[in-house]
């Protein structure tokens, strides 16, 4: 009886270490990211956690201080570096190769409050974890303008810089998106 038991124990170990292994959600510490924010002065105004959800996908926060209040556009941008103005981040996270708002690195907007804080939560299923740390890494960019999400065009039509930002403007926080956290 105890190497039958021993058995089943060995087999549901495997089973798990296979699942962890081929689960994106499961992958890099256990599933969790973070990317502390700095702005272009490199005072640190935040943190972004990311986690793997249950359901697939990721389970994102955001919880920022000392940055101007008012919405503004949040998205993962496609390079693992931060030297201000940020633009060494390079652009929108764009795997699939889809437009304005589809992008994978395209989320909610940010709302910070008056005193200068602000949170942000959400769920999303356009990628897992271990889709965060490719060759050159990822960085979490807040925008100083809020992310119309290619909706609104400034001049009746969807020009470049619309369809590939949503006109979130300049670049006023920064954070590498690091395993474990």
């Amino acid at each position: 009886m105890e190497k039958v038991k021993g058995s089943v124990l060995a087999g549901a170990v495997a089973i798990v270490v296979l699942l962890g292994l081929t689960m994106p959600g499961l992958q890099a510490e256990g599933g969790r990211a973070t990317a502390t924010l700095v702005d272009t002065t490199g005072a640190e105004v935040g943190v972004v956690k990311v986690n793997g959800s249950s359901a697939g996908g990721v389970r994102v926060k955001a919880d920022v201080h000392d940055l101007p209040a008012g919405f503004h556009g949040f998205h993962i941008h496609t390079v693992g570096t931060c030297t201000p103005p940020f633009t060494t981040a390079g652009g929108h996270w764009n795997p699939a190769g889809q437009v304005h708002p589809s992008h994978a690195g395209d989320q909610p907007v940010l709302m910070v409050n008056a005193d200068g804080t602000g949170t942000l939560l959400f769920v999303s299923d356009r990628y897992g974890i271990a889709d965060l740390f490719d060759a050159d890494g990822n960085a979490f960019i807040v925008h100083e303008n809020p992310d119309n999400y290619a909706n609104v065009y400034r001049y009746g039509t969807p020009d470049a810089m619309t369809l590939a930002t949503g006109d979130a403007g300049g670049r006023i926080a920064c954070g590498v998106i690091r395993a474990g956290g």
